[in-house]
């Protein structure tokens, strides 16, 4: 126990610092080949897997965002392309109507000057049947005046000379 008194942490004796110095040593190299340097390996390794890891969020977030931007041009483009087609349905749609409207105004036209044709055509042959009747109706009256004037002979030449008398003066 003599030698436990003697001993002092404080002020080592040279073989036990020499001692625990080659241990040391001995086991900075065992501990360094088999265990740091796994561990080294290890770390890098994760290292490099972390790094990886971030550089495919990177890649990964790049592509999101260049697929919604891409996104956001389709939608607009269909945004758009629907609007064009809807502008063009409109469009037509008032083409349709105004061909409509014109053609039933051309229509409409083409019937008023048939029924203005029809009723020019309807008046003159009523005007000419109005006259044809007023015709035969003034021969009938003065056929039955000649055959009331005219019963005997000298009432006939004297007509007759009367008429002859009137177309040499005229």
């Amino acid at each position: 126990m003599i030698f436990l008194a003697d001993f002092s942490v404080i002020k080592p004796e040279f073989g036990l610092f020499f001692w625990s110095c080659v241990i040391f040593a001995l086991f900075w190299i065992i501990v360094g080949r088999f265990a740091f340097r796994p561990i080294a390996e290890a770390l890098k390794k994760r290292e490099d897997d972390i790094q990886g890891a971030l550089d495919e969020a990177v890649r990964t977030r790049e592509e999101m965002a260049k697929m919604q931007a891409e996104n956001e041009a389709l939608l607009a483009q269909a945004r758009e392309e629907r609007s064009r087609m809807l502008r063009e349905a409109k469009e037509t749609g008032d083409g349709i109507v105004k061909e409509a409207r014109e053609g039933a105004k051309a229509e409409a036209s083409k019937i008023l000057e048939q029924a203005k044709l029809e009723i020019e055509n309807q008046k003159k042959h009523a005007i000419t049947e109005v006259k044809n009747q007023a015709g035969q109706l003034a021969i009938d009256i003065t056929e039955r005046l000649l055959k009331e004037e005219l019963k005997d002979k000298e009432s006939q030449k004297k007509l007759v000379n009367n008429l002859i008398n009137d177309l040499n003066l005229s």
